[in-house]
């Protein structure tokens, strides 16, 4: 159980269903020439959660100082987990993730798609060990690598059998996706902000530059508090222009999207404590996990 803890089962867990969501509620339900079969996107799967899985454990592995303050009774490395134990599982994962892209890649005959996970291993790794610490950088990257997580379903299924007919319709269904890892992008990017918020005390201890400890708490708060409505707006927009005629799609999107969002709203302008900011981070996650569920709702986007 403190493997899976380590990392980051959960998260893990989001990865494979938004890329399941990608293929069999949206891609192949609406006719888009896909190259992957059951096979192929277990594999991708498979080398996405591994590098993400990796990427997890060498970030506990640096972030050791700041959780000793942080969260010190969530600290695994070095009491469940050595910290020798921990490094040979980051490298023994990479290794597995990486090796799968690169069979998968060369499987679907864009062998080039591979350089994808080489990167994301190479930034994951940069990410933990150096640019986490710099003045929102870290915050761009690990939300670009979020992004990439979804954008690399619509990389491997489509654009490999992409030909001069059926590029229209390929090109519409890339968009679609590219829509939610630009949501999942923004998201995550906030939650990102709000974690440093909630983090201030130990990650100045370990020497950070993240934004709160440059701008200082409040600051920082503010500044979340009037990003908070792009994310808003930018979904009452997209509701507004494709589902208003669909009542079913818009009474999810205001239940479980809009309305947590307004009252992320609220609550980040009201926030002050430790606990506060945690509940924020939270909510962003399930904000989160609502947008990729809305996959199964497509189809009222595309009849409407």
């Amino acid at each position: 159980m403190k493997f899976l803890i380590l990392i980051r089962y959960k998260n893990l867990l989001m990865i494979a269903l938004v890329q399941l969501l990608i293929k069999y509620a949206f891609l192949e339900p609406f006719g888009a020439v896909t190259s992957l079969d059951g096979f192929g996107i277990s594999l991708l799967i498979m080398a996405t959660v591994c590098i993400a899985a990796a990427g997890n454990i060498i970030n506990d592995i640096n972030d050791i100082e700041t959780d000793l303050v942080n969260k010190p009774e969530r600290i695994i490395i070095g009491k469940a987990i050595s910290e020798k134990l921990a490094y040979n599982l980051f490298i023994g994962l990479n290794l597995t993730g990486v090796a799968l892209g690169f069979y998968l890649s060369h499987r679907v005959g864009s062998p080039s798609f591979f350089t994808i996970f080489i990167l994301v291993s190479a930034l994951l790794y940069i990410y933990a060990t150096y640019l986490k610490q710099t003045f929102l950088i870290g915050n761009l990257i690990v939300s670009l690598l979020v992004a990439i997580s979804i954008l690399i379903a619509g990389f491997f299924e489509l654009l490999p059998v992409m030909t001069i007919s059926n590029r229209p319709t390929q090109i519409v269904f890339f968009k679609s996706i590219l829509d939610y890892a630009i949501f999942a992008f923004t998201l995550n990017l906030l939650r990102e902000i709000a974690k440093d918020i909630e983090d201030i005390d130990g990650d100045y201890k370990a020497g950070m530059n993240t934004l709160p400890i440059a701008l200082g708490r409040d600051r920082a708060k503010n500044i979340l508090s009037v990003l908070n409505f792009i994310p808003l707006a930018g979904i009452i927009y997209y509701m507004i222009s494709n589902l208003y005629k669909q009542q079913i799609a818009v009474i999810y999107f205001l239940l479980l999207i809009i309305a947590p969002l307004i009252y992320i709203c609220i609550k980040t302008f009201n926030a002050q404590s430790k606990k506060e900011f945690h509940h924020i981070s939270s909510m962003y996650k399930l904000v989160m996990l609502f947008g990729m569920l809305s996959l199964l709702l497509y189809k009222y986007v595309i009849l409407n």
